[in-house]
């Protein structure tokens, strides 16, 4: 049965694209659907309960994610490096071992989250890394650093995938990028409210013994530790089975589900569809378009305190002025998001928010005046963020098919932390003020960035216009009219 000829049969399930004029099976329209009508419920104010209730829930545990693996950037300045009796090069090592647990564990943590439940994955990754967190601050060795850097990734790697796969259980197609990059604004908020953090803590210096370092990890380790605790109270489960749902209000969401994704379906794991996601060409070009982001985001978070107090600032100068950076990230990502959204828009959004990363590169390299560099940070932060929110929420838009997209998320953040991996070893403390290898690095992914975006763009616009004149029919040849192939149905089309 060809889309056309499913079209005319189901025309109840057929709706315009708003990027692209195609029929198909899953459509891409406005939140409020009308299924509302037929149980009384009104969709926009069913929308804001579900944001009301997931969204915050899950951001706070990805702000205390990056407070939690950036602030040894705060530790750094306020003196842990000699304290462990550390070279520079052997601290930049603890950073790689962080990336190294996360890359590995990545997908095997989707999958976990897969075979269990949201509500008692999410708060038990929390409580673990959070555990993990503290001990950083007792740490009396290198080797002891070492250790607890790698666990920290360990345990941090299942959140950021997982939530993005949790999250396009709940919603449709068209309302998940902006929820993930609000998501994804947790990052750049941690990182103003480390600066301000570190800069008081760092105050209770000798305060027990301790040097205000540890108390940094201590006291921020702990807060992820109590907040994982009510997490496991306060993080729901799918709609089939959330409690502070009625049931006419169910019943809406898996209707809106079920004409939009494949949410509603009832797929069980198999590692056929692990395979798939693996075979995918445009799963890997999403993993390239994170590892091109990867590896300016994280140098970043983790050596910003150090940059800007290499510009000649104290340590407590330098904890705050990383919040300027940070605060305008945040505001920038919600603007994208707004404006991509609204668009709908992907590939042009991260092209030219990269691009302006590049030019706060560039100050920052040809800079002279402390000024034009710190003005380059708050360019650079202001390019990186939103463009990274975008690129994490493509497939989590266009991927079909729970497993497959599990996987392809979790993919994509291993890719893509291969580049922090290599990113971690660039700012070395004797290239200091102006860090020509770090920031010639990050200028040149945000470049390899812009080709990568591009040329997925491409590829996603041809399939597109390729099923729009039927050249993928074939493929429904013998194939029930209830039947998914996931997004190789040519019924589905790719936003772009």
């Amino acid at each position: 049965m060809t889309t056309a000829e499913y079209a005319e049969k189901h025309p109840e399930q057929t709706t315009l694209d708003d990027a692209t004029k195609v029929d198909k099976v899953i459509p891409i329209s406005d939140s409020d659907s009308g299924l509302g009508a037929f149980t009384g419920i009104n969709e926009k104010a069913l929308l804001r309960k579900l944001d009301r209730k997931l969204l915050p829930a899950v951001t706070i545990l990805y702000l205390l994610s990056f407070l939690d693996r950036s602030n040894v950037g705060n530790a750094r300045v306020e003196g842990m490096v000699k304290d462990l009796h550390m070279t520079g090069n052997q601290y930049l090592t603890g950073l790689t071992l962080y990336f190294i647990g996360y890359v590995l564990f990545e997908i095997p943590c989707n999958i976990v989250l897969k075979l269990t439940s949201p509500k008692v994955w999410l708060p038990t990754l929390t409580l673990t890394w959070g555990i993990v967190a503290t001990s950083i601050g007792v740490s009396q060795s290198m080797s002891g650093f070492f250790a607890v850097r790698f666990f920290l990734g360990v345990a941090e790697s299942g959140l950021f995938p997982g939530v993005v796969y949790y999250l396009s259980m709940w919603y449709r197609r068209e309302e998940r990028q902006f929820r993930i990059s609000l998501f994804f604004s947790a990052a750049s908020l941690a990182g103003a409210f480390g600066g301000i953090l570190a800069w008081g803590i760092a105050h209770m210096n000798h305060v027990g013994g301790a040097a205000g370092w540890r108390w940094i990890f201590i006291l921020e380790g702990l807060l992820t530790v109590l907040v994982s605790l009510s997490a496991y109270y306060f993080i729901a489960n799918y709609p089939s089975t959330a409690k502070f749902l009625s049931d006419d209000e169910r019943a809406t969401i898996n209707a809106r589900l079920k004409a939009n994704s494949d949410a509603t379906r009832d797929e069980s794991f198999t590692w056929g569809n692990v395979k798939q996601a693996f075979g995918d060409p445009k799963v890997w070009l999403y993993g390239l378009g994170f590892h091109t982001m990867s590896l300016p985001l994280y140098t970043l978070s983790l050596f910003l305190p150090t940059i800007i107090k290499e510009l000649g600032y104290t340590a407590a100068q330098a904890q705050l002025l990383t919040v300027p950076p940070y605060a305008v990230a945040t505001l920038m990502t919600l603007g994208v998001a707004i404006a991509s959204e609204k668009l709908k828009l992907r590939a042009a959004f991260i092209m030219s928010t990269s691009s302006l990363a590049i030019i706060g590169y560039i100050m920052l390299l040809a800079g002279r005046k402390p000024g034009v560099s710190y003005a380059g940070t708050i360019l650079a932060a202001a390019g990186i963020y939103p463009s990274t929110a975008v690129v994490l929420s493509w497939p989590a838009n266009n991927v079909s098919g729970q497993t497959k997209r599990a996987t392809a998320n979790a993919m994509q953040i291993s890719i893509g932390n291969l580049g922090a991996v290599l990113g971690t070893q660039l700012y070395r403390s004797t290239d200091g003020p102006r860090f020509f290898v770090g920031h010639g690095f990050a200028l040149g992914y945000l470049a390899a960035n812009i080709v990568v975006v591009g040329i997925l763009w491409i590829v996603l616009k041809k399939e597109n216009e390729k099923r729009d004149r039927g050249e993928r029919d074939g493929r429904l040849a013998g194939v029930e009219e209830d039947e998914w192939l996931g997004d190789d149905d040519p019924r589905w089309r790719f936003q772009t």
